[in-house]
């Protein structure tokens, strides 16, 4: 039987509390086995988890120092949803909760997303791509 990969984001925040606070109002939900009051387990799916670290926690797992996230790009971390209306929800919801946005809308046709930070600056996308167009059909009309 194939193993099922997962993936670990592991990411520095600044305040943790003030960023489970952020991540919870934007939809996400965190396993309580693996949070404590340094670090935390986001969950975005069955497969795929966003540790999210103060600079303490972190240094159990790299020596190397964290870059603020202002002023540097580390990485953009995207996530899906299921449709257009919960894109402009979710980013909505980021800057009303002490995000900002980060660039205009795009919109695409057969995928919209919008671009946000969160409170310590990690870039993040929310996109909504046509179930056709991701299996390799035909768009579905909007």
């Amino acid at each position: 039987m194939a193993h099922t990969r997962s993936i670990f984001v592991n990411i520095v925040v600044s305040d943790l509390p003030r960023a489970l606070a952020f991540y919870e109002a934007i939809g996400f939900t965190f396993n309580p086995q693996f949070t404590d009051e340094a670090a935390a387990c986001m969950v975005v799916n069955e497969g795929a988890y966003f540790m999210i670290h103060t600079p303490t926690s972190m240094k159990r797992f790299s020596q190397k120092p964290p870059c603020d996230h202002a002023t540097h790009l580390a990485g953009i971390y995207a996530f899906s949803v299921g449709s257009r209306a919960e894109v402009d929800a979710v980013a909505d919801r980021a800057v009303e909760v002490g995000g900002k946005e980060a660039a205009e809308p795009v919109d695409m046709g057969f995928m919209f997303y919008r671009s946000f930070t969160d409170p310590d600056g990690h870039s993040w996308e929310v996109l909504w791509m046509d179930p056709a167009a991701a299996e390799g059909g035909p768009p579905e009309q909007a």
